[in-house]
């Protein structure tokens, strides 16, 4: 199914109805800070050396009291 240009009208229309004309700016604000944050966690490196991976030994209760 193909998304149409009045296919994108509806939602729009939609979203409107649902958040209002005052809370729209708002939303998409928070909506393209969160995509520019997303970007630029992507263009960072990851680490070269992953950390060790540790083990640790959990005691129970019942070899706590023995």
């Amino acid at each position: 199914m193909e998304l149409t240009p009045m296919h994108l009208l509806i939602v729009l229309v939609i979203i409107l109805v649902l958040f209002g004309g005052r809370k729209l700016p708002e939303l998409m604000r928070g909506l393209g800070t969160g995509i520019r944050e997303f970007k630029e966690g992507m263009r960072e490196q990851p680490p070269t050396n992953p950390p060790a991976s540790t083990t640790t030994t959990t005691t129970t209760t019942e070899e706590k009291k023995s």
